[in-house]
């Protein structure tokens, strides 16, 4: 009966865990803007102030030894506010840290979450186009590992064969 009552116990804790959010409840309940990006992007300079909670995979990663920019893909979030790879994509930020991030760590196609405060707007150019990125500055960045997906471990065949 004890052991029974042990292995609920466990299970219930893996099963919490394994349903995490990436960002903590601390700085989740910071956030104040929960429009779509594309609003956000609309118009950057409106909702200066406001505290964002985004997702995305990072393009590329620039760091002092003071300060570290990373340009991100913006990809919607899943409800364990992992980015949801593969979906589209409403466009880019930029998310801005004190701090030095090293960009071995934050590097290109690693997926992240984000919580920021929007303090406005940076135009840039993709190729020919004028691009406006809505600035985020960091207070809290989650990098997710790569989700490890295995191939189906059956084989069908027929043969003959020997192995030495």
């Amino acid at each position: 009966m004890k052991t029974a009552v042990q292995l609920k116990v466990v299970f219930v804790v893996f099963f919490v865990l394994g349903c995490a959010s990436g960002i903590s409840k601390q700085t989740r309940s910071q956030v104040t803007f929960s429009d779509s990006f594309k609003i956000l992007q609309a118009d950057p300079d409106k909702y200066t102030g406001e505290t964002v909670l985004l997702g995305g995979k990072i393009l590329k990663t620039l760091a002092t030894s003071d300060s570290s920019e990373i340009t991100v893909l913006e990809l919607s979030l899943s409800q364990q506010d992992r980015p949801v790879d593969g979906e589209k994509s409403e466009g880019r930020y930029l998310v801005r840290s004190n701090q030095f991030l090293d960009p071995t760590i934050y590097k290109k196609d690693t997926l992240l979450t984000v919580v920021g405060k929007i303090s406005g707007k940076e135009n840039r150019k993709i190729g020919d186009f004028d691009y406006i990125y809505p600035i985020v500055e960091e207070i809290e960045i989650k990098l997710w590992p790569p989700e490890y997906r295995a191939a189906p471990r059956f084989h069908f065949g027929f043969g003959i064969g020997k192995t030495f």
